[in-house]
């Protein structure tokens, strides 16, 4: 989870001014957390809230908290930079999905990947965390996607193993490289559009940092890139001291105590 926060956070100075390459300061005075970071925190709330109640198995319960969670966090930081499709489900009070195959989805799944307790229950968690607004099919691949991949590194998997279950169970193309990615890569908020390029910049990193720095590399939605990627990569890699210090700089008081207790389940 806190590996999203801060890809999100690092990512964020460069998702309307792109970089082309690994070179570049990961903190800088525009850092901050945007809506991955916000609707993470949201998604790990509402699991929390299910699992205290012994309700993580109640499908319309945790949808319920996960709707709850996601309008409370969205409107306490309601200029994180959402999309309009969901700001207007915000601004609205709307509690109703509306077919989104966009990576918001994918974005703010990571905690599926953490609290399941096998595969099976990790893909449900994903799959109804999306489909309370990120309800078409392609939304909820993504987040299946991402969560599923994280499970893998947590539970010790090789990237051979993470990158062959991906393919085989979401269809993703994965038989590319970042440096092969990099030059023609576009701004791309499709869950289609940028997962694949998440794993791929997981799969291609040589430690939590290298996989930051691949995926705000390449370009596009940078932030999001970057906490799909960095999601994984705190997984498989776990997060150096100095990094986790750095988030904690940049997340108010309830943040941080909704990841201390996702950390402590661990």
């Amino acid at each position: 989870m806190l590996g999203a926060i801060l890809g999100d956070i690092i990512g964020s100075t460069y998702e309307h001014h792109n970089v082309k390459s690994k070179e570049f300061d990961m903190f800088t005075i525009w850092s901050r957390v945007t809506d991955d970071s916000v609707m993470t925190v949201a998604v790990a709330e509402a699991f929390l809230n299910a699992k205290a109640d012994g309700r993580l198995d109640d499908e319309a319960a945790v949808k319920e908290l996960l709707v709850d969670a996601l309008h409370k966090w969205g409107n306490k930081y309601p200029d994180a930079g959402y999309g309009g499709t969901f700001r207007k489900w915000l601004a609205t009070g709307d509690r109703r999905p509306y077919n989104s195959w966009g990576n918001g989805s994918a974005m703010r799944v990571s905690p599926a990947g953490w609290m399941g307790g096998d595969m099976d229950e990790v893909r449900k968690l994903a799959r109804w965390s999306a489909e309370v607004t990120h309800n078409h099919p392609e939304g909820v691949k993504g987040a299946e996607a991402i969560a599923a991949a994280i499970y893998l590194a947590r539970t010790g998997a090789s990237k051979e193993v993470i990158k062959e279950y991906i393919e085989s169970e979401f269809g993703y193309d994965l038989d590319r490289t970042c440096d092969q990615i990099r030059p023609s890569y576009e701004f791309d908020v499709s869950c289609q559009g940028s997962v694949p390029e998440a794993i791929i910049a997981f799969l291609d990193g040589e430690d939590f940092e290298d996989v930051i720095r691949n995926a705000v590399s390449l370009g596009g939605d940078s932030d999001t890139i970057a906490a799909m990627a960095g999601s994984i990569a705190e997984a498989h890699f776990g997060i150096p001291q100095w990094l986790k210090e750095m988030a904690m700089d940049y997340m108010d008081d309830e943040m941080a105590m909704i990841w201390e207790a996702v950390e402590d389940l661990k």
